[in-house]
């Protein structure tokens, strides 16, 4: 092979892996396939954008177009839930956070887009949460209409356990929400900010590209378009861009034509081949099959709603709200805002979050708590306030907690407790977070305060798990800075009305500084101030103050031992020889005998109503969190794998067929 021929060969091999990265560099268009929920073939394009950019995470923007329900800052903001209504207001210029925009006014979303996804694939999204407000709702209503397709129902159906058929009323959905990262070629052009654009009527790609003032060949190749491809209404278009955005100026309309009938038709192809139309008569086709759809549910339930409203007029009022906190803008009058409902989810509640983080007069948390007394005491200095009929938890604290806020204020998940704000009174720091209604997990497991006839199923418990897992994995991941918790027990976990978990108690975390020469890995710190729970504490940290993200790895894998035992993490005196639980489960799955052992471990009012082989997953899955050695333990990333994996089979599990269909273990039949 001569050297001219080797030199070409490779230069053609040089140029196929360059195109080859490119094409993984962009993202490919969704084509409309969002409205076929239940159609596998689309799952890789309805899912969400992949994660192939330059970044784990960036800052991205989305649109959103005002509607009667949410057309101000502090609405959209609350449907967002990105706790920044001020910068809502200000990058669309807009004078303040209750001013009421016109409808279908674009409005500009600043988020923090990360990689994330679950055990289905990563995908880069902005998470959010959303609460059914009526039994018409389904998960292509919320994506399609609420979320105006900055979502999908196959995203939604991924990322929720909840069966698409069993959505009700105050139910709490996790909502994925599309963004993307620029890839490493749009960097190197200069694209420093992915924009999620949806397409309405009359778009065409020329004119997005147009409306932003970029390149019209860029937004086609950041989506996989080429020129004469369609795109359609209520689909995400992606516009790569190099500053970050301001208000969106829609262009003035043309005058209308002198004949008094007109016609939405798509321009000619002759016209310019640049042009992509909005393909009109299958957006309509398909709109208009929604809305048909969704007016026969809604006459349907209305009817049934009214029958059933003679049996039982008695309205019922769903706990567990966040409560309507005072804004700063006056914290000490509410008749500034309308009257809030009972919930924050009703349209009239919003007005009242002006930001998500407020200041609280001491009279009034004084007045919402009784004067702090004793029936109102949750545990230790915390206490059950009522907020205009909304239930919260204010714990006084005293010293220095700015560290606790600073790290609520930026996180933005449904698995962890949220802050609504706080009061400095007396050297005291007053926080009052969501309320959850089912209490801490150690009181279901180690007391008699719940254990009636409501001992925590099997399937409740690994979804407790996986609830967990999912916290965590947001918190090491997906923030910025990641953090680590260092104080992960059963206290620190609360269970809402749904006995879904919200991990709660920040005061130690801190975040996770990442070390450039590790590849994906965070650089160890040290510390000799040791803190924390025996039983819980890893044995690096004890012995010698290594901080890592393992640390919170370790104590999940105490959990998720204490959930499949019913047995606290440390029995005994620790002075006097007390029994680890992480020490025991060694015994447990070693040597033989392993089934019987195992279920001697389980908790015994689960009655023997549980998946054997599951468990022993479960209890394999804790041990390995909890090695001695930090390297042996699997990431929090993959402990959620396979914990979505066990949730997945538990969900399909029926306690009749555990007797005919029990596998034999590993070891020990």
């Amino acid at each position: 092979m001569s050297a001219k021929f080797c030199r070409c060969w490779l230069v053609q091999v040089e140029v196929v892996l360059v195109l080859v990265w490119s094409i993984q560099g962009q993202q490919t268009y969704v084509d409309n396939h969002q409205l076929a929920c239940y159609d596998p073939r689309y799952n890789n394009i309805t899912r969400g954008f992949d994660c192939n950019g330059l970044y784990p995470s960036c800052q991205a923007y989305l649109t959103f177009r005002s509607n009667p329900s949410y057309n101000t800052p502090v609405t959209i903001d609350y449907l967002f839930k990105t706790s920044h209504p001020n910068l809502i207001a200000s990058i669309n210029s807009i004078t303040n956070v209750t001013a009421t925009l016109p409808t279908d006014t674009p409005v500009l979303i600043p988020v923090n887009c990360s990689c994330s996804g679950g055990g289905d694939g990563d995908y880069y999204q902005f998470n959010t949460t959303y609460t059914i407000q009526n039994h018409v709702e389904t998960y292509l209503s919320v994506a399609n209409n609420t979320y105006q397709g900055l979502t999908t129902c196959q995203a939604m159906m991924s990322q929720n356990p909840v069966d698409s058929r069993n959505l009700t009323v105050g139910l709490d959905l996790f909502v994925p929400l599309r963004c993307a990262c620029p890839s490493r070629d749009q960097a190197a052009s200069g694209f420093n900010h992915l924009l999620t654009y949806m397409v309405t009527w009359g778009d065409s790609i020329s004119a997005i590209a147009q409306l932003f003032n970029v390149d019209e060949r860029s937004v086609l190749d950041a989506n996989k378009l080429s020129q004469d491809d369609l795109i359609f209404p209520f689909t995400p278009i992606l516009v790569p861009l190099k500053t970050a955005p301001s208000k969106i100026q829609l262009p003035v309309p043309s005058p209308p034509p002198s004949s008094p009938h007109t016609t939405l038709t798509p321009p000619s192809h002759s016209s310019t081949s640049s042009k992509k139309w909005v393909f009109i008569g299958a957006g309509i086709g398909a709109f208009l099959l929604l809305l048909v759809a969704t007016l026969f549910a809604f006459l349907f339930c209305l009817y049934r709603r009214r029958r059933n409203s003679k049996k039982n007029p008695t309205p019922v009022l769903t706990p567990g709200r966040v409560p309507p906190p005072k804004t700063p803008l006056d914290c000490a009058d509410y008749s500034l805002f309308p009257q809030a409902s009972n919930s924050l989810s009703h349209p009239q509640g919003f007005r009242s979050a002006v930001e998500s983080l407020t200041l609280y007069k001491f009279q009034d948390l004084k007045i919402a708590t009784g004067s702090f007394s004793e029936e109102n005491r949750i545990q230790g200095s915390v206490y059950r306030g009522s907020f205009k009929g909304d239930d919260a938890a204010v714990k006084v604290m005293k010293g220095d907690v700015s560290s606790e806020i600073n790290i609520l204020k930026k996180i933005n998940h449904s698995n962890i407790i949220r802050l609504s704000g706080f009061c400095v009174h007396e050297g005291n720091t007053y926080l009052v977070y969501e309320f959850a209604d089912n209490g801490a997990l150690s009181d279901w497991l180690h007391s008699n305060r719940y254990q009636t006839s409501d001992n925590l199923t099997w399937k409740q418990r690994v979804q407790i798990a996986y609830d967990v897992a999912n916290a965590l994995n947001y918190l090491h991941k997906y923030t910025n800075p990641p953090y680590v918790h260092k104080n992960l027990k059963t206290s620190n976990i609360l269970l809402d009305t749904n006995l879904r978990a919200k991990i709660t108690n920040f005061g130690l975390a801190r975040s996770a500084e990442s070390d450039e020469h590790e590849q994906g890995g965070y650089g160890l710190q040290l510390t000799r101030h040791v803190v924390g729970t025996y039983g819980y504490m890893a044995p690096e940290y004890i012995e010698n103050g290594v901080i890592t993200p393992k640390l919170d790895v370790f104590a999940f894998g105490v959990v998720v031992l204490e959930l499949l035992s019913g047995r606290e993490a440390v029995t005994g005196d620790q002075n006097c020889g007390a029994e680890l639980l992480y020490a025991s489960i060694s015994r447990v799955l070693e040597e033989s005998n392993v089934r019987e052992k195992l279920r001697g471990f389980i908790d015994p009012s689960l009655r023997n109503e549980y998946p054997l082989d599951l468990a022993f997953s479960m209890a394999q899955l804790a041990k390995n969190c909890t090695a001695h050695d930090l390297n042996a333990r699997p990431s929090i990333s993959e402990v959620f794998v396979t914990l979505s994996k066990i949730w997945s089979s538990s969900s399909d599990w029926d306690p009749s067929d555990e007797l005919n269909n029990s596998r034999s273990l590993s070891r020990g039949s």
